[in-house]
C-alpha cells in the first residue's frame, strides 16, 4: 500500500515552516496549485487565495518567517483516493512576540499525481484575532425588537 499525498504534503509543510526547508515543497506541491486560506488578510497578508507553486511557496515562506509550529493535533481526518479532509488544533508561537496561539483549522485537500492540486483552509478566524490582540473583540451588541 502506497503513502497517501496528504502525509507527504503535511511533512513538507512543516519541514518548511520550522526547518526553513522548502526543497521537500517542491516535490508535492502542482506547478498550478489552487491555494486558498480564507481570514483575515489585513491582519495577516499571508491568507488569501493564490495560484501556482512559486507564490503558494512565498506564502508558505511568509508564515515561517512569522511562526513557529509547536505541536498539531488532527480532530477528525477522512481520506479519499485523491483528496483529504481534517479538522486540526495547531499551538504555534508568534516569532515577533514570543506568543503562544492555539487556532483550529479545517482543510479540504485534492491531489493530482501525488502533489497537492488545491487546498481551502478555513480558520477560527475570531478566536485568532483574540488571542494576537491579547484581549476579546469588542462587538457592538445587536437589540431585539
Amino acid at each position: 500500500m502506497t503513502e497517501h499525498s496528504l502525509w507527504r504534503f503535511s511533512r513538507a509543510l512543516h519541514g518548511a515552516i520550522n526547518l526553513r526547508q522548502f526543497h521537500d515543497l517542491e516535490d508535492v506541491i502542482d506547478e498550478d496549485v489552487d491555494w486558498a486560506i480564507y481570514g483575515p488578510i489585513d491582519m495577516f497578508p499571508f491568507l488569501g487565495a493564490r495560484r501556482g507553486k512559486p507564490a503558494v511557496i512565498d506564502v508558505i515562506e511568509h508564515i515561517a518567517e512569522n511562526f513557529r509550529v509547536h505541536r498539531f493535533d488532527r480532530e477528525t481526518i477522512m481520506l479519499g483516493a485523491d483528496s483529504a479532509a481534517s479538522m486540526l488544533r495547531y499551538s504555534l508561537t508568534a516569532l515577533d512576540t514570543n506568543k503562544p496561539i492555539s487556532v483550529r483549522v479545517a482543510h479540504f485537500a485534492q491531489f493530482k499525481a501525488g502533489r497537492l492540486s488545491s487546498i481551502r483552509v478555513l480558520v477560527d478566524t475570531f478566536d485568532l484575532v483574540e488571542q494576537m490582540l491579547g484581549r476579546p473583540i469588542d462587538l457592538p451588541r445587536i437589540s431585539r425588537a
